[in-house]
């Protein structure tokens, strides 16, 4: 008999707590930074809730739910997944380092490592996206803990930012 969504949500969510509770999973988060299109951040959500990511952290322009066109793409995911607005980022990457969490930005910089280099991480982390067009400032690359890009062999170089994030997201939590 096929699961509706609401079943497979609750298992899911029974599992993720289950693999907390013995220790087998990483506290993890998605911080969205000058995101500005409603349904990146909708799909975004999505995402976060199909990999279990704990918490999505918005700053900047990032639109924040309630908004129609962010519920569009995350079918009721910004209801279930915990959401917060950050007022001062440079803040809030030091009080997530403070607390033990690893702040690693999804960039293309010249030291960006790619994401394949490293085996998916046991510790917790926070990825932090940021707009399609200009990406991350300066300001806030020099004060994660790392930097990582995704392997693309076509001519632009480029992945809509909820695509490069679920590819991330999955990256950083399940083994290749």
């Amino acid at each position: 008999m096929k699961k509706t969504p609401k079943q497979l949500f609750l298992d899911h969510q029974r599992n993720a707590t289950e693999l907390r509770n013995q220790g087998g999973l990483p506290k993890r988060c998605v911080w969205l930074h000058n995101v500005r299109s409603m349904q990146n951040v909708g799909s975004i959500f999505r995402s976060s809730d199909a990999m279990a990511i704990d918490e999505v952290l918005l700053s900047g322009y990032t639109p924040c739910p309630p908004r129609p066109e962010l519920s569009k793409t995350a079918l009721g995911a910004e209801e279930h997944v915990p959401w917060r607005f950050v007022e001062d980022p440079i803040s809030e990457i030091h009080r997530l380092q403070a607390s033990g969490m690893k702040v690693i930005a999804l960039e293309q910089t010249t030291n960006s490592q790619s994401i394949l280099s490293d085996p998916p991480y046991s510790f917790h982390w926070c990825l932090l996206a940021g707009s399609e067009t200009v990406g991350l400032e300066e300001e806030l690359l020099s004060e994660v803990d790392q930097t990582v890009h995704i392997d693309q062999y076509g001519m632009k170089h480029s992945l809509n930012v909820s695509v490069a994030v679920a590819i991330a997201l999955h990256r950083l939590s399940f083994e290749s």
